[in-house]
């Protein structure tokens, strides 16, 4: 029995002869095979084998131990770095690269942000380009107009010129009997005065020739073009807050129109850029509900009679060649809601309405909604009637 347990039978040796066969030199019908091996007392086991003195980990430098803990030091490059810093020359992993902002490594990026290139708007700033436009940084003092002071004009432009109200509106005042020249109430159309001698009064405060101011507006949409309308929620003069003079539009554009729109107190400037006679051109950026047809480009620019007459645009482009629907219109005259009735006489609906260009001045550098003087190069342009 004690021979029959694991590792205690004795070890068995085999010479091969070499007459015999491999079934001859061993017997495997014998127990001993099927049991396990013992080692007697004869035989002690192999002894290991010694490769040496083995360094403890982390003991002896240049050998497996000198294996620095997580975070230390990494061979020549000093203290492991963290994550997002550099191992040696070697970029780590930095801020996520996007769009303009550093690539990994904090090192700036190379692609630029993808911009969509808007047609449209360069169809417009070329249309423009072709138009005299008024820069008062590019006139000096040798170009000012000439002024003339008129000592005898009619009164309604008087009251006009002093920034209470346009001439049709004093007009009314002057019939309603409010307005006194020399102490005696004044009612007659068309009555004249001297600017330099005779008193004239509104509801008894004395006029007199005030400082002119010029504004030009980037017109937002929703707000009604006019200095007073009871029934209008909006009006451009709630955008004109920090203006001490009391001014009114130069023209009108409807409430859904948007653009360069001219404010001042100069009721004969007024006059000047919005009488027929005087044909100022005005530029308008279109959109459609729909593509224009070559044949009704032909129509607008040849003329078409709408309810008031016959009407032709000065000029019609397409500014954007891929988009039909876009367009860019010239046209001089100064009808109520002439470029949509325009449109509208063909079948067109106008779902966007820009006025970009008005006698020269333009909205450049303005936000929907801002204003800002003309300076003085540019008022003197204007005087001059230099562009139409």
């Amino acid at each position: 029995m004690e021979n029959n347990k694991k590792g205690t039978s004795p070890r068995r040796h085999f010479t091969r002869k070499t007459s015999e066969s491999h079934a001859q030199r061993v017997d495997y019908s014998a127990n001993e095979y099927s049991t396990s091996r013992s080692f007697d007392s004869s035989d002690s086991p192999r002894p290991r084998r010694n490769y040496g003195d083995k360094p403890a980990y982390g003991s002896k430098p240049g050998t497996r131990g000198d294996k620095p803990a997580y975070g230390k030091t990494y061979g020549k490059s000093g203290e492991k770095p963290a994550y997002g810093k550099t191992y040696g020359d070697k970029p780590g992993f930095g801020k996520k690269q996007g769009f303009g902002k550093p690539s990994f490594g904090g090192k700036p990026g190379t692609r630029k942000p993808f911009q969509k290139k808007n047609n449209a708007a360069e169809g417009m700033d070329a249309m423009l380009s072709r138009k005299p436009q008024i820069h008062g940084a590019d006139w000096d003092g040798e170009d000012a107009a000439p002024s003339q002071i008129q000592e005898v004009v009619r009164l309604n432009k008087f009251i006009a010129n002093s920034g209470v109200c346009s001439r049709r509106e004093a007009d009314t005042m002057i019939l309603g009997g409010v307005v006194t020249v020399n102490g005696e109430v004044v009612t007659e159309l068309g009555t004249k005065i001297n600017v330099l001698t005779d008193d004239v009064r509104f509801n008894g405060q004395r006029l007199k020739g005030e400082e002119k101011v010029y504004i030009v507006m980037n017109k937002p949409k929703g707000y009604v073009t006019t200095a007073s309308d009871p029934h209008a929620e909006r009006t451009v003069m709630d955008l004109i807050k920090g203006c001490p003079r009391r001014v009114f539009p130069v023209g009108r554009l409807d409430k859904n129109t948007t653009g360069v729109l001219m404010l001042t107190n100069d009721g004969e400037m007024a006059e000047r850029l919005t009488h027929p006679s005087f044909n100022k051109k005005k530029i308008y950026q279109v959109v459609l509900d729909h593509p224009l047809t070559d044949e009704d480009k032909e129509k607008v620019t040849t003329g078409i009679e709408l309810g008031d007459g016959m009407i032709a645009a000065d000029e019609l482009e397409f500014i954007d060649e891929r988009d039909h629907r876009q367009l860019g219109i010239e046209i001089h005259s100064g009808k109520n809601r002439i470029v949509r009735r325009i449109f509208e006489a063909l079948g067109y609906e106008v779902k966007a309405l820009d006025r970009v260009y008005f006698a020269g001045l333009t909205k450049k550098g303005l936000k929907k909604g801002d204003w800002r003087y003309l300076t003085e190069g540019e008022v003197n342009i204007l005087k001059m009637g230099a562009f139409v």
